[in-house]
């Protein structure tokens, strides 16, 4: 038999943008109720990205006050009514993990199509530490560009969350990677994970010059970047004549806006070089029920071959204010 839903709840939400003091711990806030094709899910794990910080900041504009997250995993505690009868079917009980807004909160309401069974094997942690990242890492080396054998890629934050899934991903394809990270450690971690080469950039400050050096003087056929603002312009330098330039994230912040002309000639570059440009967002490819499937059973068909999510540490939802101020990703990752 189902257990009584409260009415109040455990949550976790801002008023106003600031830093991490401005994100506020309630045990009375109001439990949602799941509208027409939504879920009310029961909470265990709430993951924890680099996006919620853009939220909380307010880099990426949002109503306030607001519940922070974006993925979380547990269990149906109730279904609201069903007007679709294509729309996916999900029972109290069942193990899900989840990809919306609202996460950090006991109880969450989710849309049905941004809901996903949990396969057995897969645990409730690896689940909610790794969807996001996981659809992330996956898209971008299938879609944002198309990763063949034998392709040079430059990888940026090599031991971040992304980075070191996409270590583990451009192994397998068969990638040469050359990564970056910020000490030994890190360097290590990437290395451990499937990095080639990795550069640390706080021992290496000409780190363009070692990509140049490593690639005898052609560049990579695709950089990742989920830096922005500190590297955007020696990436742009580093892209050899063809290749791509992969923008996914703002760890330093933002990519300043910039001329479409400034990816013709540099030094680097002897004569206008083709380069293809992007500014992704894995929900751009996951806006379908189609799509979000296809990805979230490519993430769970990695995780039992063997793709690794390291989690950091897990922290009881009042000190989330705390994961913030260790580290943006600090329920997941050592990035």
């Amino acid at each position: 038999m189902a257990s009584a839903i409260p009415k109040t709840m455990k949550a976790v939400f801002v008023e106003k943008t600031g830093g991490p003091e401005v994100l506020q711990y309630r045990e009375d806030y109001p439990v949602p109720e799941p509208k027409e094709n939504e879920v009310l899910v029961k909470n265990n794990f709430s993951g924890i990205n680099y996006i919620d910080t853009y939220f909380r900041t307010g880099l990426y504009p949002s109503p306030k006050p607001e519940v922070l997250g974006r993925e979380a995993a547990g269990t149906i505690a109730s279904v609201g009514s069903s007007t679709s009868s294509s729309a996916p079917s999900f029972s109290p009980g069942d193990r899900v993990v989840w990809m919306h807004n609202s996460s950090y909160a006991e109880y969450s309401a989710v849309p049905t199509e941004k809901v996903l069974k949990i396969p057995d094997g897969v645990t409730d942690e690896q689940a909610a530490g790794g969807l996001l990242m996981g659809m992330t890492a996956l898209s971008i080396i299938r879609e944002s560009y198309a990763v063949k054998k034998g392709d040079t890629v430059l990888l940026h934050a090599a031991a971040g969350g992304v980075g070191l899934l996409l270590c583990q991903l451009l192994r397998k394809v068969g990638a040469y990677v050359i990564g970056t990270a910020g000490g030994p450690e890190k360097g290590a971690l990437a290395k451990e994970n499937g990095a080639d080469v990795v550069i640390d950039y706080r021992a290496e400050k000409d780190w363009l010059g070692k990509v140049k050096e490593l690639t005898k003087g052609e560049g990579v056929d695709v950089v990742f970047d989920s830096v922005g603002k500190d590297t955007w312009e020696g990436s742009l330098e580093a892209v050899k004549r063809k290749g791509s330039m992969i923008f996914f994230g703002n760890a330093s912040g933002p990519v300043p806006p910039f001329p479409v002309a400034y990816v013709l000639p540099q030094p680097f570059r002897q004569s206008s070089e083709n380069i293809k440009l992007m500014r992704m967002s894995v929900m751009a490819y996951v806006v379908t029920r189609a799509e979000f499937e296809h990805y979230g059973n490519e993430f769970f068909k990695a995780l039992k071959e063997g793709l690794n999510i390291k989690i950091h540490k897990v922290y009881p939802l009042k000190d989330t204010a705390q994961c913030h101020i260790v580290r943006p990703r600090g329920k997941k990752d050592d990035g």
